[in-house]
C-alpha cells in the first residue's frame, strides 16, 4: 500500500509538472496571515530581515505584496521543483549565528499561521497586449479577484475565463490583468485575477471606463465564469517594494 500511495504522489507531481510547463511560469509562495494586533512588530522585524538579506548578499530573490486582511506573499519565481529542497539561508543563518534565529522567533510571534504553495501564471488567460509583467513603474496599487472552482467545472471556467479575455482584446480594453492558478501544495483550486493601478481612484476609474467599453453584453460572457464558480472573493492590496528584494 505504502508503494502504491508513493508511486501515486510521484505520478501527481509529474503530471503537474508537465502541465506548469505548458504554462509558463512558477512562482512558490510564502504567505504570513498577521495578527491585526502584531502589525506593527510584523513589519519591524520584515525590514529588518531585509536589511539582513542586503547586507549578507543574499542569493534568491522575491517580490512582496500585502493584501486588506494582513495576508504578506513573498513571490519568488520558480524554475523546478528541486528548487523546493535547496537549504536557502543556510549561509546566511550561519553567519548571522544567533541573531538568524532569534529574528524568526520574533516573527512567529506576529502570526497563528503561514505556509507556502506554488502558482502558475497563465499566460494564455492573462490579458496584457503590450507585454505580461508583475510590477509596472507607478502602478503598485492592486485588485485581487478569487474565482474559486470544484474539479467538475474546471474545463467550463477556463473557457469562461479565455471568453472574457476574447471580449476585452476584441473592445481594445485598457484594463489589463494576469491570471495565476494554484498549483502544488493548494488544498483547492482558484484563479487569481491580478489588476495594476496607481491608487484606489485610478482603479475605480479605469473600471467605470471599462464597463462603458464592454456595454450590457459583458454580463452574457461574465456569466460563461460566474455560472461555474463555487466562490468569488475580492481583495485589494499593494506591491511593497520596500520588503522585496534581489541580490545585487
Amino acid at each position: 500500500m505504502k508503494t502504491i500511495k508513493s508511486t501515486f504522489v510521484i505520478a501527481l507531481i509529474l503530471c503537474f509538472t508537465f502541465n506548469v510547463s505548458q504554462a509558463q511560469k512558477m512562482y512558490n509562495v510564502h504567505q504570513d496571515n498577521v495578527n491585526p494586533s502584531m502589525l506593527m512588530e510584523y513589519e519591524k522585524v520584515a525590514k529588518e530581515f531585509n536589511e539582513a538579506c542586503v547586507k549578507h548578499n543574499f542569493q534568491g530573490q522575491w517580490l512582496t505584496a500585502t493584501m486588506d486582511d494582513f495576508r504578506y506573499l513573498y513571490v519568488s519565481p520558480m524554475e523546478n521543483f528541486a528548487e523546493l529542497d535547496k537549504p536557502l539561508f543556510a549561509d546566511m543563518a550561519k553567519a548571522m549565528g544567533d541573531k538568524f534565529g532569534e529574528m524568526f522567533e520574533r516573527f512567529d510571534k506576529c502570526y497563528d499561521s503561514h505556509g507556502n504553495y506554488i502558482i502558475v501564471l497563465d499566460e494564455k488567460l492573462s490579458y496584457m497586449p503590450d507585454g505580461i509583467s508583475q510590477t509596472q513603474e507607478g502602478q503598485d496599487y492592486r485588485n485581487y479577484y478569487f474565482i474559486h472552482y470544484t474539479p467538475q467545472n474546471a474545463k467550463k471556467l477556463k473557457e469562461g475565463m479565455k471568453a472574457v479575455k476574447d471580449m476585452f482584446a476584441s473592445k481594445g480594453s485598457k484594463n489589463y490583468y494576469r491570471i495565476y492558478k494554484t498549483g502544488f501544495g493548494n488544498p483547492s483550486s482558484y484563479y487569481m485575477v491580478a489588476m495594476s493601478s496607481k491608487n484606489a481612484i485610478d482603479a475605480a476609474t479605469k473600471e467605470k471606463a471599462n464597463q462603458e467599453l464592454l456595454g450590457p453584453e459583458r454580463f452574457e460572457t461574465f456569466n460563461k465564469v460566474m455560472n461555474y464558480a463555487s466562490k468569488m472573493e475580492e481583495m485589494t492590496g499593494e506591491i511593497r517594494r520596500d520588503l522585496s528584494y534581489s541580490p545585487k
